[in-house]
């Protein structure tokens, strides 16, 4: 694809690579074609190749139109493109570039600024979240009808606090999350135990924060929330007391992976940043090496039917789905098959609160593809979609660790 940015791109390093990402780009529209939006609604602008092309014209110079950021926030960022793409685009850079820009520039008109302001001081800070959350279940009858729908569903099982084995052979940190510490913190028990069971010790961290990926896909300046986590977790790292940072949501792995391309290289955190990103290890991707140290025991009625759902962030993002899928059935579980695994369940972070019709849509999607073979279980690998999930739904969805946690035994 032929360039010409503005003077204001082409003398910035950002403004160099976000030029070459789009030179990248050869229109084939091969993109289109695993789009969960394009393929929704049909429009050249709601798939990538289209949306290329108006972040093209803004970083060239051209006038940015409600209906230019439409499109763009229509987008999930769930990087199936890139997937398919044989060029190697790196759309999502190009995107989050392009968002960020759009806060800045104060001649774009904004969408929902309350609500992605209100989205910023809640879900990344647990505390708030739990009390939020407490406030609206009190207050339920009161409610209007959309914002009841919008409520996440309460965890179905009770969880109880593991404690922390201090004789073991190695020793990580386990990465709380923000969303997922306050609606499933079960989640992270049924990690721990598991990780205790193959002698690996848990190095609890207080001072650790959000990721930072709900700001950044928004526009906003993550650095802050990578700047304490760096302070947080770097000094483990260091001194060699731990050997990984696990993450047991792939959003935020992901996100926590890619902090080096989010810092400019001139930045000051720039090397920590790598460090850091370098010992991020999704929680299937550090199992899979040691599940000889485990054995799984099928209960009175068996292994459940899975019907396994591969976050975006973990099957495009890290490429792990296929790692996901090898540990769970070398365990024993059954697989059933999902047709279009590859396509968004239109969680995505904010995006369900931003886009709900859209989100909607693509969720009704999904569950009928992740139900059709009757499962009994759907599994899956990250917060956000767990909780998107579970609405509108009768059979139970739970992270994949919950089940390995449930049917293992010490080998």
């Amino acid at each position: 694809m032929q360039t010409s940015l503005s003077k204001k791109y082409r003398q910035t390093q950002k403004g160099v690579e976000m030029e070459k990402i789009l030179r990248r780009c050869v229109h084939c529209g091969f993109c289109n074609a695993t789009c969960p939006t394009y393929q929704l609604l049909g429009d050249e602008l709601d798939g990538p190749r289209g949306r290329i092309y108006l972040m093209k014209q803004y970083l060239e110079g051209e006038r940015v139109t409600r209906e230019t950021r439409l499109h763009l926030d229509r987008c999930l960022s769930c990087q199936a493109c890139e997937t398919t793409c044989p060029s190697g685009v790196e759309y999502h850079r190009l995107l989050d570039f392009t968002r960020q820009q759009f806060a800045q520039d104060r001649t774009i008109p904004k969408q929902a600024p309350l609500k992605k302001w209100l989205i910023r001081q809640i879900i990344p800070y647990p505390t708030r979240y739990r009390w939020l959350m407490a406030i609206l279940r009190g207050t339920l009858p009161l409610l209007p009808a959309k914002l009841k729908q919008s409520l996440p569903v309460r965890p179905r099982s009770k969880h109880h606090r593991t404690k922390a084995i201090p004789t073991t052979e190695k020793k990580v940190i386990l990465i709380q999350g923000c969303a997922q510490s306050a609606m499933t913190p079960e989640t992270r028990e049924a990690a721990k135990r598991l990780l205790q069971k193959m002698g690996i010790g848990i190095v609890e961290v207080n001072r650790e924060g959000c990721c930072g990926a709900l700001d950044h896909h928004l526009g906003e300046n993550s650095r802050p929330f990578i700047e304490q986590n760096i302070h947080a977790w770097l000094p483990f790292l260091q001194d060699h007391a731990v050997e990984a940072l696990i993450s047991t949501a792939s959003g935020c792995g992901l996100h926590l992976k890619h902090y080096p391309e989010i810092l400019d290289r001139q930045d000051p955190l720039w090397e920590q940043a790598s460090t850091l990103s370098e010992h991020v290890v999704d929680i299937s991707e550090y199992l899979l090496p040691h599940v000889e140290k485990l054995q799984f025991t099928s209960k009175e009625n068996g292994f459940p039917k899975i019907a396994l759902h591969l976050p975006c962030t973990l099957q495009h993002g890290q490429k792990l789905g296929q790692t996901l899928k090898t540990l769970l059935t070398t365990m024993g579980f059954e697989l059933l098959p999902v047709r279009d695994e590859h396509l968004c369940c239109g969680s995505a972070g904010s995006y369900s609160l931003l886009q709900p019709e859209l989100s909607y849509a693509l969720k009704k999607q999904k569950l009928e593809a992740l139900t059709e073979n009757r499962p009994d279980v759907i599994a899956t690998a990250n917060i956000g979609c767990l909780l998107h999930l579970r609405k509108d739904n009768n059979i139970p969805v739970m992270h994949w660790i919950e089940l390995l946690d449930k049917f293992s035994e010490i080998s």
